[in-house]
């Protein structure tokens, strides 16, 4: 079955009104029919329900649910990626990717060796285009949550920040021991556990940020004996956590 994302206020008791860009995809790609069955989550509670379609226009698709569809494509954890900001395109793959793999929001961090400086001016139009790519991803891999693109925030946030989470994973090249497997160890057995990973740019972080990471209560893990590039690490750092929680 297709799957299709809607906003809370376009559900009524058993109705819920497709609208917008979904339309067309119905009516004209995907060529679906009265009495078909989709599946629709609401991304505001995450919850996710199959539908019957009743009736097609050319404004709304209307679908009547049916029953509530258990979820079995998100994570067992919460995950939240830092990224410091890449150049170019790199954050596009980075949010499309971590999407895939599970991740529930996205950070995009200013750092000291970030090359790449937005303006507030331009932020929401970044943000904005960033949070539909995370929805196109969520829909591909057939997620009951669109993960969030956060407003970009600076190095002080991210130790603010760290106190919510069971767990803050720095990845950093110069650890050389510490793995994600060993700390990952120590809260296995924690239901819902949530984890922070944060990622360097290009340049990697400076020994002041790391120290004050570490001071905050981040935890260093090494990815390995190579250097990976800024948007393979966070890939890297996820595709461990969901083994390590779920195969």
């Amino acid at each position: 079955m297709y799957k299709f994302f809607v906003s809370n206020n376009q559900i009524r008791d058993k109705e819920v009104n497709i609208i917008g860009e979904d339309v067309n995809h119905i009516k004209n790609v995907l060529r679906l029919n009265l009495d078909e069955k989709i599946i629709v989550c609401n991304k505001d509670t995450a919850k996710s329900y199959i539908a019957t379609i009743m009736n097609i226009s050319k404004e709304k698709v209307m679908c009547n649910i049916i029953e509530e569809n258990a979820s079995t494509t998100e994570t067992t954890v919460n995950i939240d990626l830092f990224q410091g900001l890449p150049k170019s395109d790199k954050m596009e793959y980075i949010i499309q990717k971590t999407t895939e793999l599970g991740v529930k929001h996205i950070y995009p961090v200013s750092l000291e060796r970030c090359v790449v400086k937005i303006d507030k001016k331009d932020e929401n139009k970044k943000i904005s285009r960033w949070q539909k790519i995370a929805e196109s991803a969520a829909k591909q891999s057939k997620r009951d949550f669109i993960p969030i693109v956060e407003n970009i925030i600076n190095f002080e946030n991210i130790c603010k920040s760290i106190s919510k989470y069971d767990i803050i994973l720095l990845a950093y090249e110069n650890e050389e021991s510490n793995t994600i497997k060993q700390e990952l160890q120590k809260i296995q057995k924690k239901e819902n556990a949530n984890i922070g990973v944060v990622i360097g740019p290009e340049g990697g972080f400076t020994e002041k940020e790391v120290k004050a990471l570490i001071s905050a209560g981040a935890k260093c893990v090494t990815l390995g004996k190579r250097i990976l590039r800024t948007e393979t690490a966070p890939i890297v750092m996820l595709s461990n956590i969901v083994y390590e929680f779920e195969l």
